[in-house]
């Protein structure tokens, strides 16, 4: 009974040996190589050895415009985008968007009231007895029912996309 137990220990032993795994990711087995669909730029030396003094809000001495280099590596066209960053195709959505008025400090905004909320849930954290997860009940006021508006967006004659069965 021993050395059945033994050799089924050393068989076993042997058939986890190996570098299967190893041996595919040294090799080339066909796969998409994640270094050759970056475009990457060119290495430069600087003329010194010095760090340079960061500048907040400065271009990198390597990458001088990357928006315009992931615009290009996408496909698009620059040509296309004007001043202000915005495709002209969607000038018209960006103005609609913006028809009220932009709140320049509405991260802050948000901020602020979230830390709120997330206070007064706090106190309710607080006779958690069982340590449930609270996030999805102290948003649940926030949510809103997708179904439900699409009810009420096609009872007002609003042309609405398919939506999948509840």
């Amino acid at each position: 009974m021993r050395s059945v137990v033994l050799v089924l220990a050393v068989v076993g032993l042997a058939a986890c040996s190996g570098d299967r795994g190893l041996r595919d990711m040294r090799t080339n087995s066909g796969g998409p190589d994640e270094f050759s669909v970056l475009p990457n730029a060119p290495l430069s030396l600087p003329s010194t050895t010095d760090l340079p003094t960061p500048t907040p809000g400065g271009s990198n001495l390597t990458d001088i415009n990357p928006n315009a280099s992931a615009v290009a590596a996408l496909g698009g066209s620059l040509t296309r985008v004007n001043a202000g960053g915005i495709p002209t195709r969607d000038r018209a959505l960006v103005a609609g968007a913006q028809r009220y008025g932009v709140a320049s400090d509405i991260r802050a905004t948000l901020a602020t009231e979230d830390a709120a909320i997330r206070q007064r849930a706090k106190y309710l954290n607080a006779f958690n007895l069982f340590g449930r997860d609270r996030y999805f009940s102290t948003y649940a006021r926030q949510s809103l029912d997708a179904y439900a508006e699409l009810d009420r967006f096609r009872a007002a004659g609003v042309a609405t996309p398919s939506a999948p069965p509840q």
